[in-house]
């Protein structure tokens, strides 16, 4: 799971301080009515200095109260979209389990024909597969909180790298690949390989996730004032823009968890985010400029590829920007 240590803590330290100016108002608000009380004029400095320095801890005191109970807020909006992470895996992990079960079942009451054996198996593995999806999401969601990303900072070339992607994706949804456009610039970012990898596998797996009937997914890469700008267009429904923000935040998806027809756990596009500010970029999301869907963009500090870089390129297969 996600550390929610560091909010607990200030929360705590925030308490603690508060309290502390709370007996010091009180001890001052004493004094100052004893010096008040005496009416000597060789008090009177000390009853005005005890009279500022009170009024400066009230306003102190008032400033804490709103951060804690901005904290508190953001912890329960935490705790909810933990609840609905908790509700996500669990039928993710009890979809695949409960199918494993019944094709062991199946398999160990009846005969079965080798050509029905093959399908249980490639089924199972499926869902074998499914669930080490699952983990491994969770798992580099841990990572990337931590800080651990495998490998070195090298240049990447973007153009292999996305057509990696954009092919592990159509695989895993058993999706043509004509329904994937790419138009790529040579360029390349200086990054961590994995990093990259798991930036643009998470917006394209959610591209084509969540794309319409039939399912259209753009994605070009142009270089621009040294940055590399990539931007994957999808022609599903949208995202709200209240909505626009906070998705990228953990644990948070669009609609209630229990009746949602789509898979994932929240965290894909919190790694993109949290991936991309590391590496000194940005990422945003915006309404398809014609027709229903989204498009994300990511900017990343890039470089244009050396000649022989580019001859070497395999080139992508053209489409319109989106």
């Amino acid at each position: 799971m996600i550390s929610t240590r560091r909010p607990l803590s200030y929360a705590i330290t925030l308490a603690v301080v508060m309290i502390v100016l709370l007996v010091v108002l009180t001890v001052g608000w004493v004094l100052v009515n004893v010096f008040g009380a005496l009416g000597n004029t060789a008090v009177a400095p000390v009853y005005w200095t005890l009279l500022s320095v009170g009024t400066t801890f009230i306003v102190l005191l008032v400033v804490g109260v709103v951060m804690y109970l901005a904290l508190s807020i953001k912890a329960i909006n935490l705790n909810r979209r933990q609840s609905n992470f908790v509700d996500s895996v669990t039928h993710e992990l009890k979809s695949p389990i409960a199918s494993l079960k019944l094709y062991l079942q199946t398999l160990n009451r009846r005969q079965l024909s080798e050509e029905e054996q093959a399908d249980f198996h490639r089924s199972m593995l499926e869902e074998v597969e499914r669930l080490d999806g699952l983990i491994n999401h969770v798992l580099d969601a841990g990572r990337v909180e931590a800080g651990h990303v495998d490998g070195e900072a090298e240049e990447v070339a973007l153009a292999p790298l996305l057509r990696e992607c954009a092919e592990m994706t159509c695989r895993r949804y058993r999706a043509p690949s004509e329904i994937l456009r790419l138009e790529v610039e040579p360029c390349a970012v200086r990054a961590r390989r994995a990093a990259l990898d798991l930036i643009f596998r998470n917006l394209i797996d959610n591209a084509v996730k969540y794309a319409g009937a039939e399912p259209r997914v753009e994605i070009t890469t142009r270089l621009e004032e040294g940055w590399a700008i990539t931007r994957v267009c999808d022609n599903g429904r949208g995202i709200p823009p209240a909505m626009r923000r906070k998705i990228f935040r953990r644990f948070v998806r669009l609609g209630s968890e229990l009746e949602r027809e789509k898979s994932g756990t929240g965290l894909g596009l919190y790694i993109a985010r949290t991936l991309v500010r590391r590496l000194g970029g940005t990422i945003r999301v915006e309404d398809r400029p014609a027709g229903s869907g989204s498009v994300f963009e990511v900017r990343l500090p890039g470089v244009a590829m050396a000649e022989q870089s580019r001859c070497e390129e395999p080139r992508a297969p053209s489409v319109s920007p989106a």
